[in-house]
């Protein structure tokens, strides 16, 4: 996600509109030259249907469309079910769900400060609250199913990611990892909970298979980006959702890093996979 800054020409995350949420980053008026990606990695993103815009090389692996992260595993895993999609520029999932409903997804949060750990809580609230099949609980000892743990990296490329995760595994299992930035330029020497909550939120989104709202227009939120294409997994429209764009969803790919939540036709989305 990114979020649109003052301080600087881009636009979050996350992943994630004159607001701009990232799932995940913020623009920043500093900036290195990232890595290259090779023409081959490029072509294997573009085949499972995400955008190859900004994509950079990152702890091993790749960062797409902000805030998704993907390893040569994922890179080349073979599309089995088709992306489902809402509306023409809403949510979307991706061909991996969390299976064994009903189910309890355990948190750890790990090394992060008091923002962190309440911005955890807070997501948390808000995904119990609907009542969904798939609950999650915060848990400080003992084997997670997901760990909330900090990276320290500066602005890259005229931006700054906040916060990156990726998506369920093929056996029905929730992504395990969203690493949330701690440097400075990402939420400030005092990280507004309800910020570091919604981005969490956003995270989340993707662990349990949510792509970005504005999958078909990322300019929507993000000013720029267009089609992100559907690539080979395909696209299938969930029933009672509207077909035009939806500027408070939760998964929208831009953010402008203030508290967002989950609006009307994300709980439809929600509940209908879970």
């Amino acid at each position: 996600m990114k979020k649109q800054h003052t301080k600087s020409i881009l636009v979050s995350l996350l992943m994630m509109a004159g607001i701009a949420i990232t799932a995940c980053q913020k623009d920043a008026n500093k900036t290195d030259t990232p890595p290259a990606v090779s023409d081959q990695v490029l072509a294997q993103i573009k085949a499972l249907g995400f955008s190859t815009q900004n994509v950079r090389a990152y702890n091993g692996g790749y960062l797409v469309e902000n805030d998704i992260f993907m390893d040569q595993a994922s890179l080349s895993e073979a599309s089995t079910t088709p992306n489902l999609r809402i509306a023409e520029t809403e949510q979307y999932r991706t061909r991996n769900l969390v299976s064994n409903l009903p189910r309890l997804i355990k948190i750890k949060v790990v090394n992060l400060g008091a923002a962190y750990v309440s911005g955890t809580d807070l997501a948390i609230q808000r995904y119990n609250a609907l009542g969904l099949a798939l609950t999650f609980q915060r848990v400080s000892s003992g084997t997670a199913d997901i760990t909330i743990q900090g990276f320290y990296q500066g602005p890259s490329g005229g931006f700054i990611t906040l916060g990156s995760s990726g998506f369920p595994t093929k056996n029905g299992n929730p992504y395990n990892t969203v690493n949330m930035n701690t440097h400075p330029d990402a939420y400030g020497a005092n990280p507004d909970v309800n910020y570091v909550g919604s981005v969490i939120q956003h995270e989340l989104g993707h662990c349990i298979g949510f792509r970005h709202t504005d999958y078909m227009n990322r300019a929507y939120s993000c000013g720029s980006g267009g089609n992100e294409g559907s690539g080979t997994i395909g696209a299938i429209l969930i029933p009672g959702t509207p077909s035009g764009p939806d500027a408070a969803s939760w998964m929208l790919a831009c953010s402008n890093g203030g508290n967002r939540t989950f609006n009307a036709n994300d709980v439809i989305a929600l509940n209908y996979l879970y």
